[in-house]
């Protein structure tokens, strides 16, 4: 039955020296040892790349106005029902920030987005500590507290 088709005619069997070429194996290692030795690899923690593109984020708003909030969630977000506190918690925690830095634009940042959802849906924290940074154009964004 080698390099015949079977009984039902649906596929060949091919011997083994057919299936591969030494000459497409070196090829195809040339191809990949090429660009290896041209470009160097650089090998950079994320943790690091992350680190820096946060501090020149935060370094590329021309800040205005700058407060830390100790914001009351409890008072704010523990006054709906069980499965919808987080989600209430972030939209009064934009809304706390923005009537006391008077900004129609209030974003939150991650780290106080998974602060605020931390423990899941139903327990979100009582308080958290935060600071908002208020740009020329008006737009506030809401980091942690730096302690």
């Amino acid at each position: 039955m080698s390099n015949q088709e079977d009984e039902k005619g649906d596929t060949a069997v091919v011997s083994p020296t057919e299936e591969t070429k030494p000459d497409e194996v070196l090829e195809t290692e040339e191809a990949t040892a090429q660009p290896a030795a041209e470009e160097p690899s650089k090998s950079v923690p994320a943790a690091e790349v992350e680190k820096k593109e946060e501090e020149t984020e935060e370094e590329e708003i021309e800040v205005v106005e700058e407060k830390t909030f100790t914001v009351p969630v409890g008072r704010l977000g523990y006054s709906t029902d069980r499965g919808h506190r987080s989600p209430k918690a972030v939209r009064d925690l934009r809304a706390y920030v923005a009537r006391h830095m008077k900004a129609d634009e209030v974003s939150i940042s991650n780290e106080i987005n998974e602060a605020l959802w931390g423990r899941g849906i139903n327990k979100p924290p009582r308080k958290i500590s935060v600071r908002a940074v208020k740009d020329k154009e008006g737009k506030v964004i809401v980091y942690p507290a730096k302690t």
